[in-house]
C-alpha cells in the first residue's frame, strides 16, 4: 500500500504499537498501511456514509486484513468506545467540521491519549479551538500535496501557552522545527492576504475597512515570521 504524501506524513506520526481509529476512513488507506507495515496493534476505520465503508471494506479484504481492521459507520467520534483507542486520526477535512467532530464526541475524545489531526482548510479554526479546550500540538509538520501546503499536527492532552494569536495560523513547532516548507508556506499566505487587501481596500463600507485592518494586521505578522526565518 503506497500513500500520497500527505496520507504518508499522516501516517508517520502514528507511535509504533497504538491502536489507533480513523475517522472518516474514505477508502482505508491508511489503517491498511499502519497495519500491513506493523505500526499499530489494530485499528477501527469509521465513516459517516457508506459509500467509503463499502470501498474500505474492498481494499481491507484484497489485502486480507478483515480481523485487524474494523469498519464502523457512523459520525465522528460516536462509533468508538471508550478506552478503545489511544490514537485518533482526523484528517482530510474542514477544520470546522473536525472542531464540530472533537466537541460533538468530547466524552469519547477525553479518553484517547494522542491525535493526528490534518485539516484541508481553517487551520487557525482548529489550532484556536485546541487551545481552548486543553489540546497541546506537541508536533507540527507541513506537507506538500497538489501545490498546496498543509499542516499535520500531533496533539495530545495538556495546555499550551500562546503569546501571539498567529500561532493559530502558522504553529510553533513549525518554527522550532525550522520546518522546510515554512519559508514557502508563510509566503504563499503573505500573497493571499495582499490579494484580499487589493480587493477590500477600495470598499467604503464599514466591514469591508476592519476586514482590511485585520488582513494589513496579519500582513505584519506574517512579513515578521518570514524576517525569523
Amino acid at each position: 500500500m503506497k500513500l500520497t504524501g500527505r496520507l504518508k506524513t499522516v501516517a508517520d506520526k502514528v507511535s509504533i504499537g497504538s491502536r489507533v481509529a480513523d475517522i472518516g476512513t474514505d477508502h482505508g488507506y491508511i489503517p491498511i498501511y499502519l497495519t500491513k507495515n506493523e505500526i499499530c496493534k489494530f485499528s477501527i476505520a469509521t465513516d459517516v456514509r457508506k459509500g467509503p465503508i463499502e470501498k474500505a471494506r474492498k481494499n481491507i479484504s484484497i489485502y486480507n486484513l478483515e480481523d485487524k481492521i474494523y469498519l464502523r459507520n457512523g459520525s465522528g467520534l460516536r462509533p468508538i468506545k471508550k478506552g478503545e483507542v489511544d490514537c485518533a486520526i482526523i484528517a482530510g477535512m474542514g477544520g470546522c467540521l473536525i472542531c464540530d467532530i472533537l466537541e460533538d464526541g468530547k466524552h469519547i475524545a477525553d479518553t484517547i491519549e494522542n491525535f493526528i489531526i490534518q485539516p484541508m482548510q481553517a487551520i487557525e479554526s482548529v489550532a484556536e479551538y485546541l487551545y481552548n479546550n486543553e489540546f497541546k500540538i506537541y508536533d507540527n509538520s507541513l506537507v506538500k500535496e497538489n501545490n498546496k501546503i498543509y499542516q499535520v499536527m500531533s496533539v495530545c492532552h495538556g495546555q499550551d501557552y500562546i503569546d501571539d494569536e498567529i500561532y493559530f495560523e502558522i504553529g510553533k513547532k513549525l518554527i522550532e522545527n525550522k520546518d522546510p516548507l515554512l519559508e514557502e508556506y508563510v509566503e504563499l499566505k503573505r500573497r493571499e492576504i495582499i490579494k484580499v487587501i487589493s480587493k477590500v481596500q477600495n470598499i467604503d463600507s464599514i466591514s469591508a475597512q476592519e476586514r482590511l485592518k485585520e488582513c494589513r494586521y496579519k500582513l505584519k505578522k506574517y512579513e515578521g515570521v518570514l524576517k525569523c526565518l
